[in-house]
């Protein structure tokens, strides 16, 4: 179980956080970026399971610099809200809250990020602006910046049945980022790692997500 806690900004506001740490040493720290429904009780879950696997997580509640303790369902409507938020947010005060995540959790060692939809987009960023390991989920706000040259290595993961993310797409970052692991999901749609959510969940898709996802922060976080 984690805890609350406060990060700082580039200004004199403060943004929450929920920080889950790994028991006994950790092998590394993450800073885990939610999707468009804020630190809702799904991300909170999957720090948690990180932590587990012996990651201390913290997930940065970046929607507190616009409005404070954002969790959101996966109504229409809710998605409208998150949609909004992230456009008002932008990327760069998100990539200064992934900075300042990484700070406070740095103690454990070597840091990488991990993201979701809007957040996976992040977490290729931070691969790029921050020189972090980073493993993108389902980033479907990719494209403009495939042509930047990434300062560390990024693991990508899509659904072959997302429609918001076409396989010319996919494909795409294969052809710009080729010594980059780039994986699709037979049978998975958007947010297929989303347990908590039927309508979306791809069970298989999601543990083979997973055990990659681990074998690569071990070795580009608890190896390197």
């Amino acid at each position: 179980m984690g805890k609350h806690i406060n990060l700082p900004t580039s200004g004199t506001q403060c943004i929450g956080a929920y920080l889950a740490e790994a028991e006994g040493k950790p092998k590394g720290g993450l800073v885990l970026i939610q999707e468009i429904f804020g630190v809702n009780a799904h991300i909170r879950s999957v720090a948690d399971r990180f932590a587990a696997m012996g990651y201390t997580t913290v997930a940065p509640a970046f929607f507190d610099r616009l409005e404070t303790g954002v969790e959101l369902d996966y109504s229409s409507e809710s998605m409208a809200k998150g949609r909004q938020l992230v456009m008002e947010l932008g990327f760069e005060r998100a990539m200064e809250d992934v900075a300042s995540a990484a700070e406070a959790i740095q103690s454990v060692g070597r840091i990488g990020t991990v993201g979701y939809c809007w957040g996976g987009t992040v977490a290729f960023l931070c691969a790029i602006r921050l020189g972090l390991p980073s493993v993108s989920y389902y980033g479907a706000r990719n494209v403009p910046f495939l042509d930047e040259q990434p300062r560390a290595p990024v693991m990508f993961h899509f659904g072959e049945e997302d429609s918001s993310i076409p396989p010319g797409v996919v494909a795409k970052h294969r052809q710009m980022l080729p010594q980059m692991d780039v994986y699709s999901y037979p049978g998975a749609g958007h947010a297929f790692n989303r347990d908590i959510d039927p309508g979306h969940y791809h069970k298989a898709g999601a543990d083979l997500a997973l055990q990659r996802t681990m074998a690569f922060f071990d070795k580009y976080v608890a190896g390197a």
